[in-house]
């Protein structure tokens, strides 16, 4: 600006400004637009956010919900509950074992129900005939003589086999007083047990095959009586269900650190559907033959159980 003088005083000042700029208002309205925008932008990122949030929280927790309500099912006794598996991921994967796991739950279930229907039956007729007995001796019908006395003891250790057999086919995993650890010779015992077993071969006209039978003086570890008992059971079962002027060809080789027993007899043979179920408790090829024979149905799961207890596996190939 310059001063305005007026004799010698100043009086003022001139002072030139420019006219105010539409740049400000330009500025103002850019900013305010931009803070608009940027508010509307941050309500919608929120508002993505959240929805994105809840679809997350929903696609975790509704498997998550399923498998609780599954486990509470199970826990109830509902064991026919599965769970849908909606995906392909950890969670689907772990819906997917839940439901293997429920399977064979309902598997081990219907199984224990077999079992106890299985062994109420078996335990049923020895009880009855001895019930039959004491009671025709407590009418009068009979006399305590020792005709009677010892088909009474007989019953009585039919039962006593019978539990024994439920018991030992019950402990897959035997402990130390049940299986001794001694050094024993797998053969030498199959060839003894098979020299006791020839004249019953010889009467019931089934041809008994050892040829094939030849220690290489091979031994284990193990029980030498619960290998005999092995045995006498395949044995026994093979003179049950054989047919007269078959035969029964035994055989034993080794490979490796495995020693392979095979017992191979003629007709008939289990169907090839019975051949995976042949080892379980109480399963019979043919229940009416079997039961006529008086067998339990036990005979060669006590096999697998002493089979299994030595490390060893028994199986039964088709033809």
């Amino acid at each position: 600006g310059e001063p305005i003088v007026h004799h010698g005083t100043v009086v003022g000042r001139l002072a030139l400004q420019a006219a105010p700029s539409a740049g400000r208002d330009l500025d103002a309205a850019f900013l305010a637009s931009q803070t608009e925008n940027m508010l509307f932008a941050g309500l919608a990122a929120l508002g993505f956010s959240l929805l994105a949030a809840w679809l997350l929280a929903r696609h975790l927790l509704a498997p998550i919900r399923d498998l609780t309500r599954g486990a509470r099912q199970i826990a109830d006794g509902s064991l026919a509950t599965r769970i849908q598996v909606r995906s392909t991921d950890e969670l689907g994967q772990l819906a997917a074992d839940f439901n293997d796991m429920a399977e064979r739950l309902g598997r081990v279930e219907e199984s224990r129900r077999a079992w106890i229907s299985e062994s109420s039956h078996e335990l049923r007729t020895p009880l009855a005939v001895l019930r039959a007995e004491i009671e025709a001796l407590q009418d009068g019908v009979r006399m305590p003589d020792a005709a009677t006395l010892a088909r009474l003891h007989k019953q009585v250790l039919q039962l006593a086999k019978l539990v024994d057999d439920l018991r030992l086919t019950l402990d897959r995993e035997p402990g130390g007083s049940q299986i001794e650890q001694q050094r024993v010779a797998p053969v030498a015992i199959l060839a003894e047990t098979v020299d006791q077993f020839r004249e019953r071969y010889e009467a019931a006209d089934i041809r008994l095959d050892s040829s094939r039978l030849v220690d290489g003086g091979w031994w284990i570890r193990g029980d030498g009586g619960r290998l005999t008992q092995v045995f006498s059971n395949l044995l026994e079962n093979s003179l049950r269900y054989t047919h007269a002027g078959g035969q029964l060809r035994i055989a034993a080789a080794a490979s490796g650190q495995q020693l392979a027993l095979e017992f191979d007899d003629s007709a008939p043979g289990p169907r090839a559907a019975a051949l995976p179920r042949l080892f379980e408790r109480f399963f019979r090829a043919e229940p009416s033959r079997s039961r006529a024979f008086g067998g339990s149905g036990l005979g060669l799961a006590i096999c697998k159980t002493l089979v299994e207890a030595h490390a060893g596996r028994i199986t039964a190939p088709a033809s």
